[in-house]
């Protein structure tokens, strides 16, 4: 039997005016004490040169309750209070351990409204979600059937800057099993005008979800710059820019799940680019269509689902000339412009760019699966020089 598998379930809820208030509350309590948890650890670290750890933030959020002016803190549950202590504290592992910058303050109008209850802080009976100091179940529209012999470890109660309200449940789901073994392998090239480029030939188009509400957006935020500052019209037309963003994010998650899911499902390892998608967005002709693509998300959903379903993905050097390399006799082009998108070789055989790419993302992709010694598939180039800084050669 496999290893069981953590999965999050998240549904929409809609919360009477009393909830709404109280997790609103809870948010802001959960808000204030992470920003002064990391005030406190960044000031003594100043000032006294010392590390603070996890039980000492314990201990002083106990101590801030005992307050008198800060008795609102008691009004809300302790336990999302605790979890806010815990996830400053796994920031600042993030940041010693150089994964992440080091964290920052959070902001009441930018930073997620959420707050997370453990299991001694809510009450899981036949499908109906009650939350510690919180009047009532919550009316939790159920999109999707939990697995019955699952029970929820966690819940996180999140409200978006749509006010939208969301829970998401987390469980360690006994229902998924791997697929049958198949000896499909295929490869994968990420593009704008096709979204996915199979080695097989196959192409799957891209939805463009950005550019289909484009106008509607630009409308919305053309309105939203002419309410006054601070005004409660500009608060509303600021909730309708981010229901129309939240359209687009929804529809993007939605495809992309489905492709993922697909691909992993019926190959047994899935070849992608390691591609640097941070520097591709420095390209302000392309930035806008890179990002609606979702190319990051895409990869995310694979390094998972392949861990879900016992599948490999395996990732080839970004410095493979894909597009450039001919994937019949191996010949490399000197260059070839992003505009050609069928070009011949010296051999005669004439290739789909995108289709040719991934034909070459899936034989470098075996060839790494095949190499006993694990070296690369191909050397990296040697790293570049600044101009005049290589020495002369007598």
């Amino acid at each position: 039997m496999g290893e069981v598998v953590k999965r999050t379930f998240k549904y929409r809820f809609y919360p009477t005016p009393e909830q709404a208030n109280q997790l609103n509350q809870t948010f802001g309590c959960v808000r204030w004490v992470y920003n002064r948890a990391l005030e406190e650890r960044s000031r003594r670290w100043k000032t006294e040169g010392k590390s603070t750890t996890y039980a000492e933030s314990s201990a002083a959020l106990t101590q801030w309750k005992k307050a008198e002016d800060l008795a609102f803190l008691n009004e809300v549950s302790s336990v999302p209070l605790q979890q806010s202590v815990r996830h400053l504290h796994s920031a600042f592992s993030a940041f010693f351990t150089k994964r992440s910058g080091y964290p920052r303050f959070k902001s009441k109008h930018k930073a997620r409204a959420s707050a997370e209850y453990t299991r001694s802080a809510f009450t899981w009976r036949e499908g109906s979600l009650t939350l510690a100091k919180i009047t009532g179940p919550l009316k939790i529209v159920w999109c999707r059937r939990i697995p019955v012999a699952a029970r929820p470890s966690s819940v996180i109660v999140s409200r978006d800057r749509a006010e939208r309200w969301f829970v998401s449940v987390r469980i360690d789901d006994p229902t998924i099993h791997p697929p049958r073994d198949t000896d499909r392998t295929v490869g994968v090239d990420v593009g704008i005008t096709s979204l996915v480029t199979l080695s097989t030939g196959e192409t799957i188009p891209n939805p463009r979800h950005e550019r289909r509400d484009r106008r509607k957006l630009a409308r919305a935020q053309q309105d939203h710059s002419r309410k006054q500052k601070g005004s409660t019209n500009r608060a509303k037309a600021r909730t309708k820019v981010a229901r129309i963003h939240g359209r687009i994010t929804d529809r993007r998650r939605d495809h992309l799940h489905k492709l993922t899911t697909r691909l992993v499902r019926e190959n047994q390892a899935v070849v992608i680019e390691d591609l640097n998608i941070r520097n591709m967005l420095r390209n302000r002709s392309l930035a806008r269509a890179i990002a609606d693509a979702g190319w990051a998300r895409l990869r995310s959903m694979l390094e998972y689902k392949a861990r879900w379903y016992g599948r490999r993905l395996i990732v080839v050097d970004r410095w493979l000339p894909s597009s450039k390399q001919c994937s019949a006799c191996g010949v490399t082009l000197t260059s070839l412009p992003l505009s050609t998108r069928f070009w011949t070789c010296q051999c005669g055989a004439t290739h789909d760019r995108d289709v040719n790419a991934a034909i070459n993302i899936l034989a470098a992709g075996l060839a790494e699966r095949q190499n006993a010694c694990g070296e690369p598939v191909r050397p990296k180039p040697p790293a570049r020089q600044r101009h005049g800084s290589a020495k002369q050669e007598n």
